[in-house]
């Protein structure tokens, strides 16, 4: 096996002193600088050589693992038809978050944003019976989504790369083993990308499906926020979070509700300074947590339908909007504003009460409360009266919501869910990978049947499992830079060793060049910085650093002593090697 030789004197690279001005996040910041991507357009990126060299070998990572498994790579176009998306009904689901078009007579088409009907079909195409089960295929393409608010870089945008693959088996038992092995697969792919990360339970939202987990790659710039247990195993998605319901209470004993003024009391802050100062418990003070926060939004339906909903949650917490989204997806949420709240006469704003809230109610406005509003808890909320406010409001016996919702916000210091002891403590992730039991959501809506052992027609069951490769790209990058640069793991690194050339002197660069071609004949990837002219040493060493290579090797002064500067680019350590020695050496700390 031969190396390869990129030389900084043709390489189609241009490096940046200043932060471009989008820039959010340190990824982002550097890649550009460091001449791995440029931006086209908001949330699109082109790839410049180094970066798809970093793309390349993390993609390959994923081909090996997936392949180990069994799984084979297919390609279906990007440019896809309408009709199988609305045959599961995701061409309205969408609503704005995908690309339509429509062709010169008038079809229309979408750009994928995922393909998992085009991979149903495929196999309801070429496959009948249960002898050609389990089945795994996967492909890695680049998928398109109208993103609101592309931002971060790679890290969310409107173009991207998926690996996709989706297993598919005559039975529940088949899935889960399906889904076991594509698990396993994900863990050894992260394990060899070189980032830490964390697996945790998540929602499938408009997927579908059962389980689901989520691969977050640990970045305090990330999007979603994680939560762990203090004692047990347990991780979730914040969105994933299973608030534990407390047992009802017995409330025959319970005072009657009774209404009571409480003016310029619109906050729960003002309402509970005012019930300490006006109605004074004698067990112990009031608190937010007393009270009933009744919150108003509009639900925003793929179909253009819009729709009022009131959130109930305990005083002492918020609704958490990306929380709340989670369990609606694809529904979008958005704060009720005064016009829309004016067209609900029966709502007191700053007082709006469980009483005039529910399906029968005046305003027939759909109610959902937090899973702590149980049977027999005692509230303080709005009585739908200006200035005033309900005491002893009992839930089951004053007022019943519709059902319950998770939406409040999580916190550290939560219960843990899965054990008694244990308590939650947050973090913030990138989601790197998610893995779904679909489940025969896409197989009965595109009639995907094999004949089984008995000749009966069987519904095929469906497992679903993605991975960024350029979201990669940026989390690898976040990850592993320091305060000078990127820093990249050696195994997806644009090259194994960079080579500077710092001098003037003819020979500098004439040992430059033979050493690098015995690294490439020896099976190492150079990037030799060949540059001369104007290009000082420091010019050419701030570019290594911000490069990232993981491995720099000076060309320089102490060549007249027969030696060259071997320097980890993460450690900072460096050491002199003989120049008769330095292929061994360097090969040895490169295959190492």
């Amino acid at each position: 096996m031969t190396g390869r030789i990129l030389r900084m004197s043709t390489l189609f690279v241009r490096t940046l002193r200043d932060d471009p001005n989008d820039a959010e996040v340190p990824s982002h910041r550097l890649l550009v600088r460091a001449g791995y991507i440029r931006r086209a357009a908001p949330g699109i990126y082109t790839w410049l050589p180094l970066g798809l060299r970093v793309l390349r070998k993390i993609e390959d990572v994923i081909r090996e693992e997936m392949d180990e498994i069994g799984a084979q790579e297919l390609s279906f176009p990007a440019l896809l038809p309408k009709e199988p998306y609305e045959a599961t009904g995701r061409w309205a689901d969408y609503g704005p978050n995908i690309f339509r078009l429509q062709d010169r007579k008038g079809a229309d088409y979408l750009l994928g944003p995922t393909h998992e009907e085009m991979f149903t079909l495929v196999v309801k195409d070429l496959y009948s019976s249960y002898k050609d089960l389990p089945l795994s295929i996967y492909q890695i393409q680049t998928k398109y989504r109208d993103e609101a608010r592309p931002r971060a870089g790679l890290l969310r945008g409107r173009e991207f790369v998926m690996k996709d693959s989706y297993s598919f088996d005559i039975d529940d038992a088949g899935l889960e083993r399906s889904y076991q092995l594509h698990r396993d697969a994900y863990i050894r792919i992260f394990d060899r990308l070189g980032f830490e990360y964390v697996i945790v339970k998540a929602t499938s939202g408009a997927m579908g499906g059962s389980a689901s987990e989520e691969f977050l790659a640990k970045a305090e710039v990330g999007e979603d926020t994680y939560v762990r247990c203090t004692r047990c195993d347990y991780a979730a998605n914040v969105e994933a979070v299973t608030v534990p319901a407390p047992p009802a209470l017995p409330y025959d004993d319970a005072p009657a509700a009774h209404a009571e003024d409480t003016p310029d009391t619109p906050t729960i802050d003002t309402l509970v300074a005012h019930l300490n100062e006006a109605y004074p418990r004698d067990d112990r003070p009031w608190t937010a947590g007393d009270t009933l926060k009744n919150v108003l939004v509009v639900l925003k339906h793929p179909d253009g339908t819009r729709e009022p909903l009131a959130i109930g949650v305990p005083g002492d917490r918020e609704v958490d909007q990306k929380r709340l989204e989670g369990q609606l997806e694809p529904i979008e949420v958005e704060a009720m504003d005064e016009a829309e709240l004016a067209k609900h006469p029966a709502l007191v704003k700053g007082y709006i009460g469980p009483e005039a809230l529910g399906e029968d109610s005046k305003s027939g406005i759909r109610y959902l409360v937090d899973p702590r509003v149980v049977e027999g808890t005692r509230w303080v909320t709005g009585a739908n009266v200006p200035g005033s406010h309900v005491i002893d409001l009992v839930v089951g016996r004053d007022f019943t919501p519709d059902g319950t919702i998770e939406a409040a916000d999580v916190r550290d210091g939560d219960a843990c869910p899965a054990c008694d002891e244990g308590t939650l403590e947050s973090a913030r992730g990138v989601e790197m990978g998610h893995i779904f039991q679909l489940g025969r959501k896409y197989a009965d809506a595109l009639g995907l049947k094999v004949l089984d052992e008995n000749g009966k027609l069987v519904t095929v069951t469906m497992g679903s499992y993605g991975i960024g490769p350029s979201r990669a790209v940026a989390a690898i990058a976040e990850g592993t830079l320091d305060d000078i640069g990127l820093c990249w793991p050696r195994n997806v690194a644009p090259a194994d060793v960079h080579v500077v050339a710092a001098g003037k002197d003819e020979a500098v660069f004439a040992a430059a060049e033979v050493l690098a071609r015995d690294l490439k004949a020896a099976g190492v990837d150079v990037l030799l910085d060949d540059r001369t002219g104007k290009v000082s040493p420091g010019v050419k060493f701030k570019d290594a650093e911000l490069i990232g290579v993981p491995t720099i090797v000076t060309v320089g002064r102490g060549l007249a002593d027969g030696n060259v500067e071997v320097r980890d680019r993460r450690s900072g350590e460096r050491e002199d090697v003989a120049v008769g020695s330095a292929v061994a050496r360097i090969t040895e700390i490169v295959r190492s």
